[in-house]
């Protein structure tokens, strides 16, 4: 299985219900500079429907993550999620827009489910950028504002920030 050899040392593993291909697809079409690299049907005989995804290789935005789909019995919970740094608010409604949609959910503080029930956090790097080196007093308020929100949005982190 040399798909599985990554130089990154540390990949995510996803397991899907037979929605690999299709997460595949989105996460690919969704990121610039994205690919799929490797994708290993299991086949007849095999004991998933042949035409489902067995091993799939994906890289999104320079991250490695293999995906295979395997049944039903374990799912995505909110305790693992992918963090997305966003350099603006066209690039954070874009993200979360599309994971969003046909049935994504959306939960708070920048955090939101996609279809297949996998987290992610959609940030502006201007928040991680005043959490790690702005004002303390400033960057409270600021994160007392992202409490209060679902999807981020930078004007009124910006708000929160300065006043």
């Amino acid at each position: 299985m040399g798909e599985l050899s990554t130089t990154q040392g540390i990949t995510p593993f996803l397991w899907f219900d037979g929605q690999a291909e299709e997460a595949m697809n989105l996460y690919t079409r969704l990121f610039p500079d994205s690919k799929i690299k490797a994708l290993k049907r299991w086949g007849e005989g095999g004991p998933f429907p042949a035409d489902q995804v067995m091993m799939g290789t994906i890289e999104i935005k320079g991250l490695t993550l293999h995906m295979f789909d395997a049944g039903p019995e374990f799912k995505f919970n909110e305790s693992v999620s992918l963090f997305v740094s966003c350099k603006d608010q066209e690039e954070i409604d874009h993200y979360w827009n599309t994971l969003t949609a046909d049935g994504g959910e959306e939960s708070q503080c920048g955090w939101l489910k996609d279809k297949f029930g996998l987290s992610w956090q959609i940030v502006p790097e201007v928040l991680g950028e005043r959490l790690a080196n702005g004002d303390p007093k400033r960057a409270g308020q600021m994160f007392q504002a992202v409490m209060g929100m679902r999807k981020l949005d930078i004007a009124e982190l910006d708000r929160a920030y300065n006043q």
